[in-house]
């Protein structure tokens, strides 16, 4: 009963979360106007905007144009809805589990964003950089150590380790990375600790490579392509929260 209704409320998490995908790197508000129809204009009624179940009733196309609907939509909706779903089953209904899911929240949002424009909003980074560093006083564990607080040392000194060595990695690669990164890591450092920060890292820098090799292979892209680097981040920090403390011991 309870993993059900932890899926309907990340499906509804990942609904307003297409909002947020949609219109932050547009600097509209994310709370009006009501959602239209960006072909027709036409405004999207409560029926018609029931995470994944509206989708399948107008079979991907809007009501009134019928301009096909990216799969995107609900494609957000169900991963968070997933996230959420295992998020629950790891930490519980507990309070660190609740703040892990809206940092999962903010991870898919930054993801589909720097993949759209190549930017990594701060109203996501900085204020969570900030929320990161008060909740780990008071309810985050240590992702790698979970029977301890993590505490606002080891906290502040994971946003420094995470801003400071994206800073270093900016100067030295000569704007390959960009200042959202930086911030981004800042946040995560903050959250999940300096630990997470070099798994993160090592993580991201992996899977990153792997598939701008694969863009350079199949697709001739040269090696000054810009790739989003956000999403291999986001991917880096969701294997540290995950199995951080599992991939700790076992190179130890």
């Amino acid at each position: 009963m309870n993993e059900g209704i932890i899926f309907i409320f990340g499906l509804i998490t990942g609904s307003f979360l297409n909002v947020c995908i949609h219109r932050l790197p547009r600097e509209i508000s994310v709370i009006t106007p009501s959602s239209k129809c960006t072909t027709c204009g036409e405004r999207v009624r409560p029926w018609q905007n029931i995470p994944l179940v509206s989708y399948l009733l107008l079979k991907g196309k809007c009501h009134y144009c019928g301009t096909g609907i990216s799969m995107r939509y609900p494609a957000v909706e169900l991963l968070n809805a997933l996230f959420f779903l295992a998020l629950y089953q790891k930490f519980g209904l507990t309070p660190h589990g609740v703040f892990y899911m809206a940092f999962i929240s903010s991870l898919i949002v930054i993801t589909f964003i720097d993949l759209d424009f190549l930017i990594i909003p701060d109203s996501i980074t900085l204020p969570g950089a900030v929320i990161g560093l008060i909740a780990s006083t008071f309810i985050l564990p240590d992702p790698f150590s979970p029977f301890e607080r993590m505490g606002i040392k080891s906290s502040l000194t994971g946003l420094i380790a995470g801003g400071g060595v994206f800073f270093i990695i900016a100067v030295l690669s000569r704007g390959g990375m960009g200042g959202g990164d930086i911030k981004m890591m800042a946040m995560v450092g903050a959250i999940l600790g300096w630990k997470a920060v070099f798994l993160t890292t090592f993580t991201g820098s992996v899977i990153g490579s792997a598939y701008g090799i694969s863009l350079m292979i199949l697709k001739g892209k040269g090696r000054k392509a810009k790739i989003p680097f956000g999403p291999f981040l986001a991917i880096g920090s969701v294997v540290s929260l995950f199995f951080g403390r599992e991939l700790f011991l076992l190179y130890y």
